[in-house]
């Protein structure tokens, strides 16, 4: 499980937006979303680094939580 600080994720269209950039990656992803905590929580069997990676590719650098 890979837990990701997004802090430019602040809404609904953002969460949609990050979650489909996850699916490009692995579309089996189990993807949680937290936008109180500007926080996604991945199940995936890809690369952390890919899944990192695609989302700053989307406009949304992020840190481990």
């Amino acid at each position: 499980m890979l837990k990701l600080k997004v802090p430019k994720m602040t809404c609904g269209h953002c969460a949609s937006t990050v979650t489909t950039a996850i699916k490009t990656v692995d579309a089996d992803a189990n993807v949680e979303i937290d936008l109180t905590k500007q926080q996604v929580t991945i199940e995936s069997h890809a690369d952390a680094t890919a899944l990192s990676s695609v989302l700053v590719e989307a406009g949304y650098p992020n840190e481990s939580a």
